[in-house]
Order: structure tokens, then C-alpha cells, then sequence
């Protein structure tokens, strides 16, 4: 079966709704996947119909099935998931512009999973045309159709009819961030966008490089830094990072050295003497601890050891409860506390330079 790629449309929606998620970080995947991403949006308008939507699947035909399997009959491949899929999807029909307004503002009142159902199952041919322009950037389209499917359920659960925005218009941008976040977790076997800024950087660091450069700068890590709202240092870590494909620490150093990489990299784990002396460092620093302790009683105890020494801290205001005192009396005596034990440790220093020697 021939696949059939969306028409593009004239209008191009930018009015992104208040509930809708955050994909303002790039239009374009930067790295290896800008060169592979379309540089449109979305051809999507509140005010427009279905059409384009529903000559991206040619109308379902048994006919038209029967006489694909008798042509595959003898082929080696008899069964291809995605045609399979595009198929599948022909059999639920579209939604007219009140009837998806209705079944919307039903399921936001009632939460019947029926209605959820109806407005997934309509709007599935949306989610194709969206991974559809991202193609070139993925090995299998129906892995980004999978991920938009799972942006389209959580449109459904946050979308507000009363708000005035098509459902199609909205589910947009919850497919495009589903997408996106599977490309950048997936693009290499180790991860290069892992936090916020990183994200930010990895879609759009090279448009940015090649704005600078026409517009005469030289896009050095600082000003990029400027422009993009991130720190010079994450900038130089995301370049280094581009520059450099993954490689395997198992491969061999070279064709005729079979020595593997992992055996060159140095051993940064401890060694039997230095794990010994932070234990002792340790057992030491605890003794000098419960020393200062046994010199505390009352609140003043309780607050040492459950607010300084606790792994999960008691908060100010449970504390405060406890001996019916305010939060802030509360922190006033913790930072008392502290300086109580600096000035206990201070002249403790000989025996704690001892002990480190």
C-alpha cells in the first residue's frame, strides 16, 4: 500500500493554550535531528475542518485488502504493522466541529471513559500527520505514532472546551512534546539532554550558532550562553557533546590492538588505605558529635538531633508544635546550635588533625 504523506495546509497555528505543554525550547531538533525535522509547524487553525486531516488515510476498502494479500501472497513479507495500523484507523470516523464540542464538554462533566475513547479514536489521524513530518528523525514511525497516541490521551484528560480552542488545535501541542521527548531519549544510546537547559540547548543551539553567524558574530560559548538563557559552561558541554558520536567500551582500541577502552580508563574507586582512613575520619567525627550532644538537653538536644543530624530533617513548624514555641524561636535556636558546634570543633582541632593524620 503506498503510504500517503499529509497536504500542507496555508495557516499556521502559534497560539498555544494556557493548559497546553511547554514545547517553546525549539521547532527544530538541533544536533543530527535538525537536519532531519521539517521547519513548518503544525498546518492546524481553530477555525478550520477536517479535510486535510482526512485525506491522509484513503477511505477504508475490504476490496482493497483482499487484493493486497493475494498480491503478497508470495512474497517473503506478508505483513507490514504500519500499513496494518493505517488501516485500522480508517475504520473510526472523524468528529464534526459540534459533535466534538459535545462529547468534550461531556467527558469534562462526567469523566465517561467512553466519550475519552470517542475523542482519541477521532482525532488518531491527527497523530500520524504530526509523526509523519517527523519520519526522516526516527528508524520507525510507528514508534513516534505511539508516543503521540500517549500525548493525545493526556490531551483528552486536560482539555477544556470552554476555553474556545478546537480539541485538534489543543491535542497539538501535547502530540509534538510527546514526540520530541522520545527523539532526544532516544536519538543516542546515552541520553545528552537530561535537564532542563541541556533540553533547551539540544534543540536549539544550532539554530542559534547560525543566527549569530548571519548575523556577522562569531557564535562563541558566551554569547550563545546570553542569547539562550543558559550557563557558559553548559554550553561548552553540550558542543563537546554534539561533536562526538557514542562508542562502545568493549570495541578495541584499534584493528591490530584488541585491548578494549574500559581497560584504559583509570580506577577512581578507593583504595583499601583510603577507605580505611575515612572510616576512621568518620567514626571519629561521630564520637565528636555525640561529645557535643551529651553537652545539650531539653529542646535544644531534641532540635540537634532531629533537625541537624536526621536524614529527613523535622520540620520547623512540627518542632515548633512539640514545645509550644513559634517557627521562627525554633530556627533561632538551630543557628545558635550551629555555632555552639563550630566553636566545639574548632577547639577540638588537635585531636581532629590527629586523627587526620
Amino acid at each position: 500500500m503506498k503510504q500517503v504523506k499529509p497536504a500542507r495546509a496555508g495557516r499556521t497555528r502559534k497560539r498555544q493554550s494556557p493548559d497546553a505543554p511547554d514545547t517553546s525550547q525549539g521547532t527544530a531538533v538541533e544536533a543530527e535531528i535538525a537536519d532531519e525535522l521539517p521547519a513548518e509547524e503544525v498546518p492546524l487553525d481553530d477555525h478550520e475542518d477536517e479535510a486535510p486531516l482526512a485525506g491522509l488515510v484513503p477511505p477504508f476498502s475490504e476490496q482493497e485488502d483482499r487484493e493486497t494479500a493475494q498480491t503478497r501472497g508470495s512474497a517473503l513479507v506478508t505483513y507490514d504493522p504500519l500499513e496494518r495500523y493505517l488501516a485500522e484507523i480508517r475504520r473510526f470516523p472523524l468528529l464534526s466541529r459540534d459533535e466534538e464540542l459535545e462529547i468534550a464538554q461531556r467527558y469534562r462533566k462526567y469523566r465517561d471513559p467512553a466519550d475519552a475513547y470517542r475523542l482519541v479514536t477521532a482525532n488518531l489521524r491527527l497523530v500520524v500527520k504530526i509523526a509523519y513530518q517527523f519520519a526522516r528523525a526516527s528508524k520507525n514511525v510507528l514508534d513516534l505514532i505511539q508516543e503521540g497516541n500517549v500525548g493525545l490521551m493526556d490531551a483528552v484528560k486536560n482539555f477544556d472546551p470552554q476555553r474556545g480552542v478546537r480539541f485538534p488545535s489543543y491535542a497539538v501541542w501535547w502530540i509534538r512534546a510527546y514526540i520530541y521527548r522520545y527523539l532526544i531519549n532516544n536519538w543516542r544510546l546515552v541520553k545528552i539532554g537530561t535537564t532542563q537547559a541541556q533540553r533547551k540547548l539540544f534543540f536549539n543551539l544550532r539554530k542559534e550558532s547560525e543566527r549569530l553567524e548571519a548575523e556577522g558574530f562569531n557564535p562563541e560559548p558566551r554569547l550563545l550562553a546570553e542569547r539562550l538563557g543558559v550557563r557558559e559552561h553548559e554550553v561548552e558541554e553540550m558542543q563537546e557533546r554534539m561533536a562526538h558520536s557514542d562508542v562502545s567500551l568493549d570495541q578495541p582500541v584499534s584493528s591490530e590492538d584488541e585491548t578494549s577502552l574500559v581497560e584504559l580508563l583509570p580506577d577512581t574507586a578507593a583504595g583499601p588505605e583510603e577507605r580505611m582512613g575515612e572510616g576512621e575520619l568518620h567514626d571519629f567525627a561521630r564520637e565528636k558529635l555525640e561529645r557535643f550532644g551529651e553537652t545539650l538537653s531539653g529542646k535544644e538536644l531534641a532540635i540537634f538531633r532531629e533537625r541537624l543530624l536526621a536524614e529527613e530533617p523535622v520540620t520547623l513548624q512540627e518542632m515548633g508544635e512539640r514545645f509550644g514555641i513559634s517557627r521562627e524561636r525554633v530556627r533561632q535556636i538551630e543557628g545558635r546550635l550551629k555555632r555552639q558546634l563550630k566553636d566545639f570543633l574548632t577547639s577540638q582541632a588537635p585531636d581532629i588533625e590527629r586523627a587526620e593524620t
